[in-house]
């Protein structure tokens, strides 16, 4: 089975010209639970199989939010003991997107809080649209007296720094995209009715491209970062040598001394 013939609850699925597209769809607000998380798991792991895919977008099927991050009727609803599996699991699918060797790309095109900032973060770059409307933060410590339970305080801290993170999570404070983007959040502002064309675009461009060697770059990052210096530079000369044995980088060697320009496969 490839990515295109899933049919989830939750999620609009879409492959074109070899991007997959994942369209979060449980209205009103794209607030997830444990099933949701489940089914973005199976679709995250089909994606990394299937050969038709180069690289991975993200966004939503609902008008106004991205993401209002964990369903709060949960909290209510269910057991602690549910909850804390529902946020153990998170972080396993997070990670799963951090080591699957294909890019994936938010377009945040709606409000997006607390777990839905979690996954944006999880995501290896983040468009935005240039909006005042949207809002982007993670309330649950001012709000719920909670913390970010979905690899918020690691992925937060990481891009903006310990203490703005820190800050940001005590105070609750809401950001626009473009203090998102002034922080480091957001790599990509667009303006709203353009987000998901240049979203696409740049995901078609990356699909088309040396993506084999793009997604062992994104691993010797993503590991790298978290070993000693010595250890992730035998992780880069891992990847480097997984990348020189591939089919791209013979015809990137080939395209270089015939002076025109590669045709890469993904291979």
């Amino acid at each position: 089975m490839g990515l295109k013939e899933l049919s989830p609850k939750y999620f609009k699925i879409e492959v074109e010209d070899n991007v997959g597209i994942i369209k979060l769809n449980r209205p009103p607000a794209n607030a997830h639970n444990l099933e949701m998380l489940r089914e973005l798991d199976n679709i995250i792991v089909e994606a990394r199989f299937d050969d038709s895919v180069k690289a991975l977008l993200v966004t939503s099927n609902v008008p106004r939010f991205f993401s209002a991050g964990f369903d709060i009727n949960e909290i209510k609803e269910k057991p602690p003991e549910y909850i804390g599996l529902s946020s153990q699991f998170s972080k396993e699918v997070m990670l799963r997107m951090m080591s699957t060797k294909k890019l994936i790309i938010a377009s945040i095109n709606g409000h997006c809080m607390g777990g839905g900032l979690e996954l944006a973060l999880a995501c290896d770059l983040r468009f935005g649209a240039n909006s005042e409307e949207i809002k982007i933060g993670m309330p649950e410590v001012a709000n719920l007296a909670l913390i970010p339970g979905e690899g918020g305080t690691q992925f937060l801290a990481r891009i903006v720094g310990r203490s703005k993170a820190i800050y940001l999570m005590t105070t609750g404070k809401t950001l626009t995209p473009k203090e998102a983007y002034e922080l480091g959040l957001l790599d990509r502002l667009v303006e709203p009715e353009k987000l998901f064309e240049e979203s696409f675009n740049f995901a078609r461009q990356v699909a088309k491209g040396p993506a084999l060697a793009v997604g062992f770059a994104k691993l010797a990052v993503n590991e790298g970062m978290d070993l000693p210096l010595y250890s992730a530079f035998a992780l880069e000369r891992e990847m480097q040598n997984q990348a020189l044995a591939s089919e791209d980088a013979k015809e990137g060697a080939k395209a270089f001394f015939e002076k025109r320009k590669p045709i890469f496969k993904g291979k």
